[in-house]
C-alpha cells in the first residue's frame, strides 16, 4: 500500500493511506503486524502484515463477529478506540476499548492469519490500553485520571497501569497513575517498554489535532519515578508548514537487522485554513538511540512523505485488483458496513457476481440503520465507479454511491423515483444544509455512477452506456473534513439502499464496483506549482486557453509557488471546478514530464 523508488531506496510515507489512525505494531522473527481503530465501522481493527515495514497488505480484522464487535449504542466516532497488538511465548494480544459497550479488553490468537478468540474484559478503565510482558509480569497502561495537585477536588487526566493476570484479565494490582507527562494536554495513547536496563513510556500529548506530540520518559522500575527525555517532544510537526500534520499516537518496534522505527498518526492538508478530509493516516519512520539512552525520530523529530527505506530486503504484495466483481462468498477484507449488519439486509447471492441491498427505513441522514456497505477514500486524486441495476417502485426508494463522512456531511449520487419515473440525482448534506443539486430523468433501470475525485473537489458523473461521461454536479473536499464534520474518522466511498422512512423489499443490484488511484507523480498536473506550469510551453497553452486572465494577470508573483489546485481553492472565481476538471483532462492527455531541476 505504498511505493518504493528502488533508485535511491526511498520510500513514501503515508505506508497506510487513507482513514487508518492509531497504528499499533508488533514484530514476530520477520513478519510484523499492524492494527488500526475502526470507530463504529465493522468488522473492527484491521489488521496488516509486512516483512519489510514499507510495503503492507490487509490480512484480516480482529474483531469479525458481531459477538466482538457490539456497536448497537456506537456513534460514528464511538465504536473501538486506539488498539495496541503485541506478541508473547507464540501467541498474539490486541487489546483496545469499546467505548460505548463495555470497556477495555483483549483478543487473541495463536495465527494472526485465522480467527480471534472472544473479547477478555479487563475492569480498568480509560482508553488506549497496551500491555507490556516482562519476566513473567504483564503491565496494563491505559489513559486515565488523577488528583490534581493544586486543587484535590479535581481530576485530571495522565497515565494509569495496573498489573494483570492474562489468562483471565483478572487485576492483580488497583490501577494507579503512572505520569501525567510533561504538561501538554491529552496525555493518552501510552505504550510501555523495556529496552536494555530501562523501562520507557511514550505517550502521546497535545490532542490528536495539530498540537499533537509524542513524547517520552524512563524509570528502572515500570511503576516510575520518571525521568522526562530532555528534547521532548520527540516527535510533532506543530507549529510548522509540513504537509503532514498532527504527527503522534505512535508505537515503537526494533525489526531483525537491529534498527529502530516508529509508526505513527498523521494528517495531510489541504488549502488554507488547512482541512483534511482522508482521515488521519498512518506514518514511519526511522528511528536512531543516542550515546545518553534517548530516541532520536526521523530529521529531529520531523517526518517527511519521502524518507529512507529500511535495509531489509523488499517483499511486495499482489496490488489490489481495481474491480470487485462481488462474485466471490465473501466480501473483500476493504469493506466495511456502518454498525453491525442485518443479514436480512444485504446479499452475494441472491443474485451471484452482484451485491445485492434492501431499501430499509434508515437513511444516510440517520447514519445507523442505514444499509451501507463502503470502503476508505486512500488517496487525493482517485476515482470510483459503478454499476446499479434498480428500479424504484415506491417514492422515497433510493440506492446509489456516496461520499460519506457522516450522517450530516456527505455527498450522494443516487437513483430514485418520483411519480413512477426514474431519476438519477445529487445530493449534498453539509451539516443543517441538504439540497438536491442536479437530477436527470433515467430511461434504463441499469446506470453506472462515477465520482472522480481530486483534492480540492469530488465530479460526480453519470455515465452512458456507450460509455460517454455526463458531469451532474461538483462537492468540495473541505466540507467532508474533520475541521468542518468533527470526529476521528475519514471519508468512505459506499454503496447504500434506502426507503427513507419506509421499509421496503425493493433490491438495489450493484453488478461491480471499481476504485482506482489517479495520481501521476512526476508528471505535470494541478498539483504543481503554477510556475511549473508556466515554464512548459504545452502546458501554459493548455492555461492560456482555459484560465488566460490567470496567465495574462497574476494575482501576484509569489503565486507561481503556490500548486494550481491551491489557487483554484484561493480563487474559484478564477478557476471555476469546471475549468479545473478540463485542465485536468488536457493535461493528463499532455503527460509532460516534470523537471527535475526546476
Amino acid at each position: 500500500m505504498t511505493s518504493v523508488n528502488e533508485s535511491s531506496n526511498l520510500f513514501q510515507n503515508p505506508i497506510l493511506p487513507g482513514f487508518h489512525p492509531d497504528p499499533s505494531i508488533c514484530r514476530v522473527g520477520q513478519d510484523y503486524f499492524l492494527v488500526n481503530s475502526s470507530f463504529a465501522y465493522f468488522p473492527g481493527v484491521p489488521l496488516f502484515h509486512s516483512r519489510d515495514l514499507v510495503h503492507w497488505h490487509q490480512i484480516g480484522n480482529c474483531l469479525s463477529r458481531q459477538d466482538q464487535l457490539p456497536l448497537e449504542h456506537a456513534r460514528i466516532s464511538g465504536g473501538i478506540f486506539a488498539p495496541s497488538i503485541r506478541y508473547h511465548d507464540g501467541t498474539y494480544f490486541m487489546i483496545t476499548t469499546n467505548t460505548t459497550d463495555g470497556g477495555n479488553f483483549y483478543v487473541t490468537t495463536r495465527d494472526p492469519f485465522g480467527e480471534w478468540s472472544d473479547p477478555i474484559w479487563v475492569a480498568q478503565g480509560g482508553i488506549d490500553p497496551s500491555l507490556l510482558f516482562y519476566e513473567g509480569r504483564v503491565y496494563l497502561t491505559t489513559q486515565g485520571f488523577a488528583t490534581d495537585d493544586s486543587n484535590p477536588a479535581k481530576r485530571v487526566p495522565c497515565i494509569s497501569q495496573s498489573e494483570i493476570e492474562i489468562e483471565t484479565g483478572r487485576l492483580l494490582t488497583e490501577p494507579q497513575p503512572l505520569w501525567k507527562g510533561t504538561g501538554g494536554a491529552s496525555p493518552e495513547g501510552p505504550h510501555l517498554y523495556k529496552i536494555g536496563a530501562y523501562y520507557y513510556l511514550m505517550i502521546a500529548e497535545g490532542g490528536t489535532e495539530y498540537g499533537h506530540t509524542e513524547v517520552m520518559a524512563r524509570s528502572k522500575s515500570p511503576w516510575g519515578p520518571w525521568e522526562s527525555c530532555p528534547h521532548n517532544p520527540i516527535l510533532t510537526h506543530r507549529s510548522t508548514d509540513k504537509p503532514i500534520q498532527a504527527l503522534g499516537h505512535a508505537d515503537l518496534v526494533e525489526a531483525q537487522d537491529g534498527s529502530w522505527w516508529l509508526v505513527c498518526l498523521g494528517v495531510r492538508t489541504n488549502g488554507y485554513p488547512p482541512v483534511h478530509h482522508l482521515g488521519r493516516e498512518t506514518f514511519l519512520a526511522p528511528v536512531t538511540w543516542d550515546a545518553d539512552g534517548w530516541p532520536n525520530v526521523g530529521n529531529s523529530g520531523r517526518i517527511e512523505l519521502e524518507m529512507q527505506s529500511p535495509l531489509l530486503a523488499p517483499i511486495t504484495w499482489t496490488a489490489p485488483i481495481p474491480r470487485d466483481d462481488f462474485d466471490g462468498q465473501k466480501l473483500g477484507l476493504k469493506w466495511n458496513f456502518l454498525g453491525n449488519p442485518h443479514s436480512d439486509d444485504w446479499s452475494l447471492t441472491h443474485r451471484p457476481g452482484a451485491l445485492s441491498l434492501r431499501c430499509c427505513a434508515a437513511s444516510l441522514d440517520d447514519g445507523f440503520g442505514v444499509v451501507f456497505v463502503g470502503c476508505r477514500q486512500e488517496h487525493f486524486d482517485c476515482e470510483v465507479a459503478t454499476s446499479l441495476s434498480f428500479a424504484p417502485e415506491v417514492d422515497g426508494e433510493e440506492a446509489g454511491l456516496t461520499v460519506w463522512m457522516d450522517s450530516r456531511h456527505h455527498y450522494d449520487l443516487f437513483v430514485s423515483c418520483e411519480n413512477g419515473t426514474s431519476f438519477v440525482s445529487v445530493r449534498r448534506r453539509i451539516g443543517s444544509l441538504t439540497a438536491v443539486v442536479a437530477c436527470e430523468k433515467l430511461l434504463d433501470d441499469q446506470v453506472t455512477l462515477l465520482v472522480r475525485a481530486n483534492r480540492l473537489l469530488y465530479a460526480l458523473f453519470v455515465v452512458s452506456k456507450n460509455g460517454d461521461e455526463h458531469i451532474l454536479a461538483f462537492g468540495e473536499t473541505r466540507y467532508l473534513s474533520t475541521e468542518v464534520a468533527g470526529g476521528f474518522a475519514g471519508v468512505y466511498f459506499a454503496l447504500y439502499a434506502s426507503g427513507n422512512g419506509r421499509n421496503s423489499t425493493a433490491l438495489a443490484e450493484f453488478d461491480w464496483f471499481d476504485y482506482r488511484d489517479r495520481a501521476q507523480p512526476g508528471i505535470l498536473n494541478i498539483d504543481c506549482r503554477l510556475g511549473d506550469l508556466l515554464t512548459n510551453d504545452l502546458t501554459k497553452d493548455v492555461l492560456n486557453r482555459i484560465v488566460p486572465d490567470l496567465v495574462n494577470n497574476p494575482p501576484g508573483e509569489w503565486f507561481v509557488n503556490i500548486p494550481l489546485i491551491g489557487i483554484a481553492a484561493m480563487l474559484p472565481e478564477a478557476i471555476s471546478p469546471h475549468k479545473l476538471l478540463l485542465i485536468d483532462t488536457a493535461l493528463r492527455e499532455l503527460r509532460v514530464v516534470l523537471r527535475d531541476d526546476r
